[in-house]
């Protein structure tokens, strides 16, 4: 059987077990169905922790900080990956709600499965292991094999592809580590396991370092998931992980939207002591821990507040964890929307409805599938003069309050016609289920906000930005 048969035979396997809650990949996240104006809600999730590995990976000696450019899409964060030898430059999403770092695998085997919003076809390059010298796979000894093949028995996978129990038990195996799937909210990939060198930036201008033997899922065939992934959850599989950052931290600040698709600047996203020093004029809330999501970035919503109302305070469930580890509310850099459960959400939507008085535009919310639309007068056709919507903010643990840039919440569907503008709230309900997070703060209302993972204290900081001041300060902005 060939590699892409094989392929697609597990994806056909995965796809029919998708929503069995029992599954080692639960499904938590759901991308919505409905057609949006602005593109799809760029959804992730991530497969439980996996077992400890009885040799942990090894991290890159005295890693120092850096910096790497972000390019926005119309559903999220890009970033260039280079790997192989001789180089290969592989964009990816950035995802800090998953582990595992994939990319597409195979210039013409490359298939992506019912993946009708991009015409079916791949968004990026492939990544050819074949013609890179430094390409190798991953064996069933390395700690990273199990980490992908998490389950009740982490032997089961190399077992099967040959493995003794004796060479198991002492990690000394040398036999590929066998194909994966990996699930994503309503998405699937599957691929191998490989090894190769990974070229990033240094802080200093004009430098990189290399990451030898980094290891990355080489994709063959995806359902629903057209573009690669960079994970930069707290698993030992992400990113970050990997090159020694999860002692330390990173952070973003990213542009706001209508930068999408701009090739003359982009976010900067920093790693490492120079994205965690000096932040003193940030405000800090604690980072929490679910015991069943571990790799999570859970942050503590106590309320929201719309203008100067009183504040709406978030159900119990939103805020702390059950008996199993669900609910709480996770930052997500992989879903483009601010999610919020029921009845919470409705109740924000009554609070909005109240304080805007502006004509409802129920058609754009038909077309648009989102719940809450106004046509707000906006004179000679300057958008800048529409900004009169009530602030929205969150407020988090520790006396943290965040109110939303403008832009964040409310947003232009289309350029202003006849001196009226229709701009549509982009938050979103969480689907109904009983089990993973409550709820997700998005990408989308992350714009112009430098976020810091501070991860050496266990805390993610907020403050509200000018991003591209901030990008041309780290010189990411082409003159």
């Amino acid at each position: 059987m060939s590699m892409t048969t094989f392929h697609l035979f597990l994806l056909v396997l995965v796809l029919t077990l998708i929503f069995d809650k029992s599954s080692h990949a639960r499904e938590i996240r759901n991308r919505d169905q409905s057609p949006l104006v602005l593109g799809l809600t760029h959804s992730r999730a991530t497969i439980p922790t996996p077992k400890a590995a009885s040799n942990s990976a090894k991290k890159p000696a005295e890693m120092l900080d850096m910096t790497e450019p972000l390019k926005e899409i119309r559903d999220g964060y890009i970033i260039s990956l280079n790997l192989g030898t001789p180089p290969q430059v592989i964009q990816v999403f950035l995802d800090t709600g998953s582990d595992l770092t994939w990319v597409p695998c195979g210039n013409l085997s490359f298939e992506c499965i019912d993946c009708d919003e991009y015409g079916n076809k791949k968004l990026t390059a492939s990544f050819s292991p074949s013609f890179s010298s430094s390409s190798s796979r991953d064996s069933c000894s390395s700690p990273f094999c199990i980490n992908i093949h998490s389950s009740d028995n982490s032997f089961d996978p190399c077992t099967a592809a040959g493995c003794s129990l004796s060479t198991l038990v002492r990690s000394t195996c040398s036999r590929p580590c066998p194909s994966f799937a990996y699930t994503y909210g309503d998405g699937v990939v599957a691929g191998i396991l490989s090894r190769d060198i990974l070229r990033v930036h240094a802080s200093s201008p004009n430098s990189t370092r290399e990451i030898p033997k980094f290891c990355f899922g080489c994709v063959g065939s995806t359902y629903r998931e057209p573009i690669g992934i960079a994970g930069f959850g707290k698993g030992p599989l992400s990113l970050p992980s990997q090159l020694g950052f999860l002692q330390k931290g990173f952070s973003h600040c990213f542009l706001p939207f209508k930068y999408a698709n701009n090739p003359n600047i982009s976010s900067p996203l920093v790693l490492g002591d120079l994205a965690i020093s000096s932040k003193e004029s940030l405000q800090f809330t604690p980072i929490l821990k679910s015991p069943m999501y571990p790799n999570f970035y859970y942050i503590d919503l106590e309320a929201v507040t719309v203008g100067n109302t009183n504040a709406t305070q978030v159900p119990l469930n939103f805020r702390e964890f059950d008996s199993s580890g669900n609910g709480g509310m996770i930052i997500d850099s992989g879903t483009t929307y601010t999610h919020l459960p029921e009845p919470f959400y409705s109740q924000l939507l009554s609070v909005l409805q109240s304080a805007v008085t502006y004509a409802r535009a129920t058609e754009v919310e038909e077309r648009s599938g989102f719940d809450l639309c106004y046509r707000i007068p906006c004179p000679n056709n300057n958008i800048s003069l529409a900004d009169d919507l009530p602030a929205i903010t969150f407020h988090f643990l520790n006396n943290v309050s965040l109110t939303l840039p403008q832009g964040n919440s409310f947003y232009a569907m289309s350029a202003p016609n006849n001196s009226t503008v229709t701009k549509c709230l982009l938050f979103q309900s969480m689907d109904d289920r009983d089990y993973g997070p409550a709820g997700i703060f998005g990408s989308f209302q992350q714009q112009n906000v430098e976020v810091v993972y501070d991860l050496e204290k266990e805390r993610i900081g907020f403050k509200v930005a000018d991003c591209a001041s901030f990008a041309i300060s780290q010189g990411l902005q082409k003159t």
